[in-house]
């Protein structure tokens, strides 16, 4: 999910510089491209880019105390079970 957030940021980006430079290369159905469409819809999806990189930080956090830390693993003595 991080990956995504960053994949995200990054088109967000890309779409905000092209789009000020060029509207109508993005808007190519209006006549007259505005501006403050493509700042809006950059600005959501930064939001959505920091909603996902949010949401994979708190998914990941129990995952990486379980893997670091060092708890022995629980294995069974054969001879534990014949009595």
């Amino acid at each position: 999910m991080i990956i995504w957030a960053f994949n995200l940021l990054i088109l967000s980006v890309g779409i905000l510089i092209i789009g000020l430079i060029k509207p109508k290369w993005l808007l190519f159905w209006m006549e007259r491209p505005n501006r403050y469409v493509i700042v809006a819809v950059s600005s959501i999806m930064l939001m959505a880019a920091a909603i996902l990189f949010g949401e994979g930080n708190r998914q990941n956090a129990p995952l990486s105390e379980v893997v670091q830390g060092e708890k022995p693993a629980a294995t069974e003595i054969p001879s534990d079970l014949v009595k």
